[in-house]
């Protein structure tokens, strides 16, 4: 269909400059106006007060909107028919209930429909005048009863979409109904069905840019089944007060029938010679599934029982939608059972073997190119290659959301984890990604596919979606005679909800074995457990009843160097010095073992407590040992930590002291104390870690596996200052039950660095 000359000259002509963002940036919901065949009234529910009223009152109700506002709304409505409002308007599906109620007018009765919704404390009246006799809801009902018959018969989405735009335009009588489905959340609009009067050009399988439709449109769409536009030429009206004295805003319209749309839409309409619409919504789990959308090339009052009617409808057909979509989901199941059943088959707690094995069942389960499992910060590849920042970027995306939430795009340049990071995303790399998380800690299971160009017909340039019409550069489609062929590049064929569902389908199986080995596990820990807490109690006990009778021995040796000495041979008072230094001994290990064993009794006390004062704390004991072996200390700026504050001081005066014994020779000794985000050598995410990092005398390779051992000393009982040989047990013990790691960097010469984590807060 080509343009008369007239407007190919006004198009040729016009330099009117068009600010597309303006349209994102419109507070629809607050323009202000309502549509001029109803008027509309907002009451404060509690005390029935008029708090905004319509400019058009007087013509239609008899009283002006600044005589009605601040007074009772009984002056035209009774107080049967408010309480019925209020019962109403409390109602869920309050806008699709229709109050018939009289006002007198000058005298004379006046019918009217009234609509009610509630916004926060006031209920919003919305009266549309009956002036001939309309038909009512069970008049509709039969033919809303016939459509959704009709509806079931569909075996597909299409087929869905097709009988539903068919029915809803012999339901109105709009002149052009059309099924109309979205690409994603906010991706461009296809007409998937379409019926439409003899004569009027098809626009069956145009794509339309997701410009048409800016974000807040669809927000509303999702909250309102319904919305109408009787005339496009209508003179809106305004309201009293045009802003709201608590806000500073227009009053909030988004659940209005008779809310005017933004002068954007408007323009739309009438560049494509639309004189009225109707769009119903369809939703799909919540979202914007797409819309049924009717124009009509004439004004259109749609009647309160309609809207009614066609919002029934609307609400029908999304469900039967959704079964279509399930069961079309189940049959696909259903048919890669056997790919699904073979994976699982040979799944063993090594996922990385048995998942990825090299006959890419994995990738074929879904159709990709590529797939990936990342556990513990470890990915394994399977497929073609995958740019390590994708992976970092999945796995923040991953840590979050609930195990077994799937996840999926097949544009990935346009997420903005990935568009964010040049090195996201490479030439030859992937262009669509599904993933299923599989842990909180980011752990995830991925498949991706390349990209794949597709052709599609646009109802206008979709690189150039504002054109210049009659009236100036304006959101102008074509219809199929200018359609524009364009390919769609770096975008994967799509996911399907069967893709998701097989998705789920194998974490939830996979599930159930890995919790069957942790329960297993579990079993295991529990015997450890017990064991570990009778090991507990029985060093604690066996320490503290050793202590009695070592003390006697201790004491016994001194009483006979004292009394006996000059009458006992000098080899029997040097064997006697030796019990009693022996029975010291003993004393201090048993001390140290009760030390140890009640680090397993007690509970943690964690909250967040700033490093600093915990290193002072550790300084008030260990920096005279520090100052004896000329160590200085150098720390850097330390954060709050998570963690019990009296055992974070054991471990500093541990390592403080451990750095004391073993400095080197060397002038400037120095032990530094730091926090870095780091990745522990077990794997996982970057964490939080303390480092205490020394340039002492260093520990050989073959020797660091032992420090951390109880009563281990790599020295003899008095060299490098003595001690027990449990400090760093001690060390290990309390980060372990921090839930942290703790590990060590070292070599003969250049010194020991420790690091430890302290768990996750609240773990």
């Amino acid at each position: 269909m080509s343009l008369p000359e007239p407007e190919r000259e006004a198009e040729a002509a016009a330099a009117i400059g068009f600010d597309l963002s303006e349209c994102v940036r419109e507070p629809i919901h607050r323009l202000g106006m309502i549509q001029s065949h109803g008027t509309l009234l907002a009451v404060e529910a509690d005390t029935g007060t008029v708090d905004t009223a319509a400019l058009n009152t007087l013509c239609l109700l008899g009283i002006a909107a600044e005589e009605l506002v601040g007074g009772p709304v009984t002056r035209v409505l009774s107080p049967d028919h408010w309480a019925e409002a209020l019962q109403i308007s409390a109602q869920h599906d309050a806008a699709s209930l229709v109050l018939p109620v009289s006002v007198d007018v000058a005298g004379a009765p006046r019918m009217f429909d009234v609509t009610a919704h509630r916004h926060g404390p006031l209920v919003v009246l919305e009266y549309e005048s009956r002036t001939v006799a309309a038909p009512h809801f069970p008049h509709f009902y039969q033919g809303v009863r016939r459509a959704l018959a009709r509806l079931r018969s569909s075996t597909t989405a299409v087929e869905c979409c097709q009988a539903a735009a068919r029915e809803i335009r012999a339901l109105t009588g709009f002149d052009r109904v059309v099924g109309y489905r979205f690409d994603g959340e906010n991706g461009p609009g296809e007409v998937v069905a379409e019926d439409l009067a003899e004569g009027r050009e098809p626009w069956l399988g145009l794509w339309f840019p997701a410009s048409d439709i800016p974000p807040q449109a669809r927000r509303l769409y999702r909250e309102n089944w319904i919305r109408v536009i009787a005339d496009v030429d209508d003179t809106s009206v305004g309201l009293h007060p045009p802003l709201r004295a608590g806000s500073g805003l227009p009053l909030d319209l988004s659940n209005s029938v008779l809310r005017t749309v933004s002068g954007f839409h408007l323009e739309y309409l009438r560049n494509i010679g639309v004189k009225s619409s109707m769009s119903v919504s369809v939703l799909r789990e919540g979202e914007l599934w797409g819309l049924i959308a009717c124009h009509g090339y004439a004004a259109v009052t749609v009647p309160p029982e309609m809207r009614a009617a066609c919002e029934f409808f609307g609400v029908a057909f999304s469900l039967q939608l959704a079964v279509i979509e399930e069961r079309e989901q189940a049959e696909a199941l259903t048919a890669s059972r056997e790919r699904l059943d073979r994976i699982i088959s040979r799944v063993t707690p090594d996922l990385e073997g048995s998942l990825l094995a090299g006959d890419d069942a994995l990738r074929h389960l879904l159709h990709a190119d590529g797939a990936v499992l990342c556990r513990g910060g470890q990915s394994t590849i399977s497929g073609m290659s995958v740019p390590p920042a994708l992976l970092e970027a999945l796995q923040a995306r991953a840590a979050g959301p609930a195990p077994g939430t799937v996840w999926s795009t097949d544009r990935l340049s346009e997420v903005s984890e990935v568009s964010d990071d040049p090195d996201g995303l490479a030439e030859d790399g992937p262009a669509g990604a599904l993933m299923v998380t599989l842990s909180r800690s980011g752990d995830f299971l991925a498949w991706f596919r390349e990209a794949r160009p597709t052709a599609r017909q646009w109802a206008t340039d979709p690189s150039m979606p504002v054109q210049v019409g009659p009236r100036g550069e304006r959101l102008t489609p074509r219809g199929s005679g200018a359609v524009y062929r364009a390919v769609v590049r770096g975008q994967s064929l799509p996911w399907t909800p069967t893709d998701r569902a097989t998705a789920q389908e194998l974490w939830r199986t996979l599930t159930g074995l890995v919790l069957r080995h942790e329960a297993e596990l579990a079993a295991l820990n529990e015997q450890l457990r017990i064991t570990n807490s009778d090991l507990d109690s029985f060093a604690h006990v066996a320490a503290h009843d050793l202590k009695e009778p070592l003390r006697g021995i201790s004491n016994a040796a001194t009483f006979a160097i004292e009394d006996a000495a000059a009458e006992l041979d000098a080899t029997t008072v040097r064997r006697m010095h030796t019990v009693r230094r022996l029975a010291g001994r003993m004393d201090d290990l048993l001390d140290s073992l009760l030390h140890f064993a009640r680090l397993g009794r007690g509970g943690l006390h964690r909250a967040r407590v700033p490093l600093d004062r915990v290193l002072d704390s550790a300084l008030d004991v260990a920096g005279e040992r520090l100052a004896e072996a000329r160590v200085r200390v150098v720390r850097h700026d330390l954060p709050e930590v998570y963690a019990d504050e009296n055992r974070l001081y054991e471990v500093l005066v541990n390592l403080l002291v451990n750095a004391a014994k073993y400095a080197s020779d060397q002038d400037d000794r120095t032990v530094e104390v730091l926090v870095a985000t780091l990745r522990p050598p077990a794997g996982g995410p970057p964490q939080q870690t303390v480092v205490v990092r020394d340039n002492g005398i260093g520990i050989p390779p073959d020797q660091q596996h032992q420090v951390f051992e109880l009563f281990r000393r790599l020295h003899g009982p008095g060299e490098r200052g003595g001690g027990t040989g449990v400090g760093l047990a001690i060390v290990r013990r309390i980060v372990e039950r921090h839930g942290g790691e703790l590990w060590l960097d070292s070599a003969p010469g250049r010194g020991t660095a420790f690091f430890f984590t302290l768990g996750q807060e609240g773990g």
